[in-house]
């Protein structure tokens, strides 16, 4: 008996050793198979790469999933490398982002190579730098190659499937940013959202149809032609279906936005989108390669299948380049994106799913932001300059809007466009936010996507470390957030993040104590803040009326220009007692010019300056509608 309990002792740490054996060889293919992170990030587009970087540099442990083998979603791996808007407001990473571009080609003179931009570069170099960025974020991790498959909701957090190639993973996540092209996750999620055209009655916007439709803008299958010189014979092969009819009239370069702009030339046409180093991104809506699809429904398949359409027509109008305008020393470039025939890995999209959000942004919104039922400048987290720009062209059956006729000023977007309504523990960034079809026209480009994805980032980051849900995260913690990222939230062109009161005076602006002025202005909409210009006390007063209660019986303030010493008596009418010693003892500091004394005249950078550093309005706390929270 007692060989057989010898026996089955030593076959019982023989089991036991192999079971640890076992269990020490299935780690790794566990850990393979599913993987943990505090916000998982779909999509490293234009939003989603930025969202990376801005919650990784705020501590947060991210990882973005990403399809391509690139970063930059429109920016590169659509071939739209040329940034429309925001030449003058370069907010955060957008403006970090450029001046990498400026020190790659050599400064700004070198990118400003087609008419359309001020900026333009060559995608895979755009690639590279956003790759640059992101490796320098210990708290960033990349999977490239690697697509959404499905969500479900966890006890803390979400369960997010993708694939690699063949093989599925999970991963989970306390948060998860939405920045995919067409809002696929969220509508796995179960969030709300709008496909096309609104109605009229709805959102209370004049130039939306009368009935709502499913129809949505134009897409672009981008193409990028390389110059091989002038005794080169790059013509493609005929494509099949060619007809040049279509393309008859290409070189209208007439500019609805302006009264003089010349009618047709073929040669400047050729320039819209001329990137460094030789190449031309083709992107042409007028008789050009725009194309009607809509996919967003669609199976990745399906998709996929359509998009062959898309294709087929760009390189119809490339064909038509060649034949019949006499450009066939322009090939299609071999060197830019790794696909089998040297097209972008994805399409334009310039529209996709809108999210219902906890706040709607309209263009009522945008047109005369003040005026509003819901101040929702308050929340702003990104700012936009492009003018209200849709493409219609190729759908016979789109209403016909004359949108360029709808002058609008800049725009700052709203924080709760990017949290839906009903779902919790998600933040939607790219075009999918809650805009009407029409502000989509302007949300859309370029660097406002990259915005709303910091703004996405910010969001993320203090919700995680606040332990909130999107949806009950301070406002002006996130704002702040931004700011000290330089970031803009209000969108002042006239006092630029490199201003010492660039913090002070944007705050202010939000807080509606001192406000900008709006200039709709060609294709690059300006807001003023004016900082030289003189302030009357009445002007500041009523700006602090909604903060301090007692300022609301207060009527001693004039309309003469503001003095110091008027300045401290509204203080003191607002409850917040300041002397002339803690003006001149903070002066210096504030970086105000001159000296102060009782009779000096304030101008309004300075009056928003004394007033955000002693009576803190930004400070109080406000909801996602910008309602003050007494």
């Amino acid at each position: 008996m007692e060989g057989k309990y010898c026996y089955l002792g030593v076959l019982s740490v023989m089991m036991n050793k192999f079971h640890q054996l076992l269990v020490l060889l299935l780690i790794p293919v566990l850990a393979q198979a599913q993987q943990q992170t505090d916000l998982l990030i779909v999509g490293g587009g234009a939003s989603g790469t930025m969202a990376g970087i801005q919650a990784a540099r705020m501590g947060v442990k991210t990882l973005i999933v990403e399809e391509t083998p690139w970063l930059g979603g429109m920016l590169t791996s659509a071939g739209v490398a040329a940034i429309d808007g925001n030449h003058r407001m370069p907010s955060g990473l957008w403006g970090e982002f450029r001046q990498k571009i400026y020190g790659y080609y050599g400064g700004p003179d070198k990118v400003s190579t087609g008419w359309v931009s001020n900026t333009l570069f060559e995608p895979s170099t755009g690639n590279a730098l956003l790759r640059q960025m992101a490796a320098g974020e210990p708290n960033l991790q990349i999977r490239f190659n690697t697509a959404f498959a499905a969500i479900r909701k966890n006890s803390g957090g979400w369960t997010v499937t993708v694939r690699e190639g063949k093989k599925s993973r999970d991963i989970t996540a306390r948060l998860v940013i939405d920045a995919t092209e067409l809002g696929d996750v969220m509508a796995a999620a179960g969030a709300k959202y709008s496909i096309g055209m609104d109605d009229r009655a709805v959102t209370g916007e004049a130039l939306a149809p009368p009935a709502a439709n499913d129809i949505i803008q134009d897409l672009t299958y981008v193409v990028v032609l390389k110059d091989y010189g002038k005794g080169a014979d790059k013509t493609i092969p005929r494509p099949a279906g060619y007809d040049p009819a279509p393309f008859r009239q290409c070189c209208d370069i007439a500019d609805p936005a302006s009264f003089d702009s010349p009618k047709s030339n073929c040669n400047m046409m050729m320039q819209y989108g001329r990137l460094p180093n030789g190449k031309y991104m083709i992107n042409w809506p007028k008789h050009g390669n725009d194309y009607y699809l809509n996919i967003i429904e669609k199976t990745p398949a399906e998709r996929a299948e359509a998009l062959k359409a898309a294709k087929l027509h760009t390189l119809r109008f490339v064909y038509y380049l060649q034949t019949e305008l006499g450009f066939k020393h322009l090939g299609i470039a071999g060197d830019e994106f790794p696909t089998a025939d040297k097209l972008p890995m994805i399409p334009y999209h310039r529209e996709s799913r809108r999210v219902k959000g906890k706040a709607l942004f309209t263009a009522n919104h945008v047109s005369k932001p003040y005026d509003q039922a819901q101040p929702l400048y308050r929340t702003g987290v990104a700012v936009g300059d492009y003018t209200i720009d849709h493409h219609h062209d190729k759908n016979p059956d789109a209403p016909k809007i004359d949108f360029v006729k709808m002058r609008v000023p800049s725009y700052n977007i709203p924080l709760g466009s990017l949290i839906p309504e009903g779902v919790s523990g998600l933040i939607v960034a790219e075009k999918s936010i809650g805009v009407t079809n029409i502000v989509n026209g302007a949300t859309r480009l370029q660097p406002v996507v990259m915005g709303i994805g910091q703004a996405a980032g910010a969001l993320a980051a203090v919700a995680l470390r606040n332990g909130t849900e999107p949806e009950a995260t301070d406002v002006r913690a996130v704002q702040q957030a931004l700011l000290d990222s330089k970031a803009y939230i209000m969108p002042f062109i006239d006092v630029p993040a490199g201003s010492p009161h660039f913090a002070a005076i944007q705050r202010t602006g939000a807080a509606g104590v001192l406000r900008g002025s709006g200039v709709p202005y060609q294709w690059a909409n300006q807001t003023w803040f004016y900082p030289d210009r003189e302030v009357s006390g009445y002007e500041l007063v009523e700006g602090l009326r909604p903060y301090f209660p007692a300022l609301r019986t207060h009527w001693g303030a004039t309309g003469d220009p503001l003095t110091v010493a008027a300045l401290l008596e509204i203080f003191s009418k607002a409850g917040v007692s300041v002397s002339m010693e803690e003006i001149s003892g903070n002066w210096r500091g504030l970086a105000l010019p001159g000296a102060p004394a009782p009779g000096t005249v304030l101008n309004r950078g300075s009056a928003a300056v004394l007033t955000d550093h002693f009576l803190r309005p930004f400070h109080f706390k406000i909801n996602l509608n910008g309602e003050i929270q007494q």
